[in-house]
């Protein structure tokens, strides 16, 4: 019995493409990286954090000065936060102003954290 050229190629195929198969699922990435911070408790630290300096302030910030503020904090970890720049907690901040529908600005967070 002779396999026609056509199934060699077939078979030749199937293998290459279950080698391709295999040799891709080991380069995607199957476990979270320690300094991913972009999980949900990631974003909780954060938004804890800056809600935390937010009270201790005046009420009076910008967000220049709060991302400064956020990043000199001594809780504040620079290596798993690395990511973190002003655009980040302009992001945060509106994800706190969506969940707190009457607050708009860091200075409405300010009085209801201090009331």
């Amino acid at each position: 019995m002779q396999i026609s050229l056509s199934t060699w190629m077939m078979i030749a195929f199937v293998i290459s493409l279950i080698l391709s198969g295999w040799k891709l699922y080991h380069f995607m990435p199957s476990k979270q990286l320690k300094d991913d911070d972009t999980t949900p408790e990631s974003q909780n630290e954060l938004i804890h954090l800056i809600l935390e300096i937010i009270k201790g302030s005046n009420g009076e910030l910008s967000e220049k000065e709060l991302h400064s503020m956020v990043k000199e904090h001594e809780s504040f970890d620079a290596q798993h936060f690395w990511r973190f720049n002003e655009n980040r907690l302009k992001q945060l901040l509106h994800l706190h102003y969506v969940k707190n529908p009457d607050t708009n600005s860091i200075k409405d967070i300010h009085k209801k954290l201090n009331s």
